[in-house]
């Protein structure tokens, strides 16, 4: 009888050995299964933050030559101009730029422009730079 009951007692323990090994290895795929998802997960945010920074960043870059162009034609209105109010009647005193990012944001620039009363003087300041949303998420 003590040979029986030592076999089934070795039984018993290599059935429990499995147990846990299967339990272990379920773990390990399971945490496996959650880093994929969690990286794919990051790796898609990071594409969507990449794209929305790259357009905010080009339409700067297009408010910035927008505003070199702007610049250059204040200076040949100003150089032309006899007087102020001959130089504000040709040119306003303020302009605005609304400079698309994406469908639901764009980018707004509003300038005040200025008289220079020196050569050192600029012809416009920037009053507002600025990301709108067009539209409200849903």
């Amino acid at each position: 009888m003590s040979n029986a009951s030592k076999k089934k007692q070795f039984g018993m323990n290599i059935g429990s050995a499995s147990i846990l090994l299967v339990f272990v290895i379920l773990c390990l795929v399971s945490f496996a299964v959650l880093s994929i998802v969690s990286a794919n997960a990051d790796s898609k945010l990071s594409n969507r933050v990449l794209e929305r920074t790259t357009a905010y960043y080009d339409a700067c870059n297009q408010a910035e030559q927008s505003l070199a162009g702007m610049d250059k034609t204040l200076q040949r209105i100003y150089a032309s101009s006899d007087s102020e109010d001959a130089y504000f009647a040709s040119v306003g005193h303020g302009k605005s730029y609304v400079i698309p990012i994406s469908d639901l944001q764009s980018l707004q620039v509003t300038i005040e422009i200025l008289y220079p009363q020196t050569d050192e003087d600029t012809f416009y300041r920037i009053t507002a730079w600025q990301v709108l949303n067009i539209d409200e998420l849903q």
